[in-house]
């Protein structure tokens, strides 16, 4: 139903993006927020989907068209939830999920949460010789330099929106400890290194 959301993105929260367009403000479920951070006050476009729920309706939104694309995708493997698919696009690129199913590499799609052996062999059956990816934009995680010396609300702010991705209080401990000790200079920064801490 929408293609795409085009204005002015008005706030970053864990699990969503707000962007005002013509004063109506757009609610956008994402698989990592902060990646949009560079883009904060400014006019962005987003790559979005609409799901109908019983209870809900809700808007997911990408940074490119393959991202969106790979979403789709994984949705329709029985046991994928929205959530789950954006779990696995909030660290791996379309390609990367494309290579795994392509080489049945079950141990890469179970370092998801929510992904077990069983699910992951679902979406290998699925989607093997199906997906199709064109050559993937170059737009990745962005970053957005701080002259902020205080990494603790960066490292909160990344723990809540690794959380709502389903990642549980055990696995952010272990995330938490790391980045106390790394030198981050934003959210997206400390989401990324998160992401790379559960996933590796």
């Amino acid at each position: 139903m929408y293609a795409y959301i085009k204005g002015q993105l008005t706030q970053l929260f864990p699990t969503h993006v707000v962007v005002d367009v013509n004063g109506v403000g757009y609610e956008i479920q994402t698989p990592n927020s902060y990646r949009f951070q560079k883009y904060l006050d400014n006019e962005v476009q987003i790559y979005t989907s609409l799901i109908v729920r019983e209870d809900a309706q809700l808007l997911y939104g990408f940074i490119n068209e393959e991202e969106k694309d790979m979403f789709l995708s994984l949705i329709k493997v029985t046991g994928i939830g929205p959530k789950s698919a954006l779990a696995i696009l909030a660290t791996s690129t379309p390609n990367e999920v494309k290579q795994a199913i392509e080489n049945e590499n079950d141990t890469y799609l179970t370092k998801f949460p929510g992904i077990g052996k069983k699910t992951a062999r679902q979406i290998v059956l699925d989607l093997k010789g199906k997906v199709q990816i064109t050559e993937e934009n170059s737009e990745t995680l962005l970053n957005i330099t701080s002259n902020s010396t205080d990494n603790e609300p960066m490292i909160k702010e990344a723990m809540l929106a690794l959380e709502a991705l389903g990642y549980s209080k055990r696995e952010l401990s272990k995330v938490e400890k790391v980045l106390k000790q790394s030198n981050i200079n934003s959210v997206d920064e400390a989401v990324k290194i998160g992401l790379q801490t559960l996933v590796s």
